[in-house]
């Protein structure tokens, strides 16, 4: 008895996804066969399946598998082979993010300060106008 274990990147991801990879696998013809039975059994669905192989240039490129690698943003750095010049880019990254941490800390209390003065020139406003009706109620003559 065979069991297949699925890795994770065929397991996680939605069902697009999924076809995606599952079509990326076997290449540039399973790309084409599915947008021509699409074509076949629901125009728009081979249209889609088109539309979607031009955008994302699946149609023109060598192998669609090389499409799938993931492009991710590195975070750090690489070590340039010279030790002195790394050291002094490891410090600027260093300082340039405490800076960055300090003026956040500042946009932050700067904002308190201006939410702590509107709110105060709130409470002055509403204890003013109380201030003059009770002095409106206490001016008006009573009338018996």
């Amino acid at each position: 008895m065979h069991t297949a274990t699925a890795t994770p990147s065929e397991s996680s991801g939605n069902w697009f996804s999924r076809a995606e990879g599952w079509l990326d696998d076997r290449g540039k013809g399973a790309w084409i066969a599915a947008m021509v039975l699409g074509f076949i059994f629901a125009w728009p669905v081979g249209l889609a399946l088109l539309a979607y192989m031009i955008w994302s240039k699946r149609m023109f490129s060598g192998s669609c598998a090389s499409s799938r690698r993931p492009h991710k943003r590195r975070h750090g750095f690489h070590s340039s082979g010279n030790s002195a010049f790394d050291t002094y880019k490891a410090d600027t990254i260093a300082r340039l993010e405490d800076e960055q941490r300090a003026f956040e800390d500042f946009m932050i209390r700067l904002r308190e300060a201006r939410d702590k003065t509107e709110f105060d020139d709130f409470l002055d406003d509403r204890a003013r106008r109380a201030k003059e009706e009770a002095d409106l109620e206490k001016d008006e003559p009573i009338e018996a």
